[in-house]
């Protein structure tokens, strides 16, 4: 059922404390924590405590969670003393998602081209 924890999902049992992970802030609503293989010297995902597979299926059903998440990009990036920084949402496997739980990547600490790739 969405919004509640997934036994195969990597990112609840990171929320659930199950699998270890480099946390860096924690709120009621959110986890972030260091992305195991960075894309940038600073490379941090926030994560929803509930389960929804993608950012527009959290944002329909949760519209305070989503806005808190966002919230919490820019408390990250903040906290990282980004002066720049990129925050992305992948949704579906074309766009590169390989984990269906909602999260953003913060990306910062280098120079970030665009278009990426």
């Amino acid at each position: 059922m969405a919004g509640e924890p997934q036994d195969d999902c990597l990112f609840c049992k990171i929320v659930a404390g199950h699998i270890p992970a480099t946390i860096v802030r924690e709120t009621e609503t959110t986890v972030a924590f260091q992305d195991i293989n960075p894309q940038a010297p600073t490379h941090v995902l926030v994560i929803p405590r509930v389960h929804y597979g993608d950012i527009a299926s959290l944002a329909v059903a949760e519209p305070a969670v989503a806005a808190d998440l966002l919230h919490e990009a820019g408390e990250v990036a903040v906290q990282e003393k980004l002066e720049s920084y990129r925050v992305v949402f992948n949704t579906g496997s074309g766009a590169g998602q390989t984990v269906w739980h909602a999260h953003a990547h913060v990306l910062g600490g280098r120079g970030l081209q665009w278009p990426p790739g």
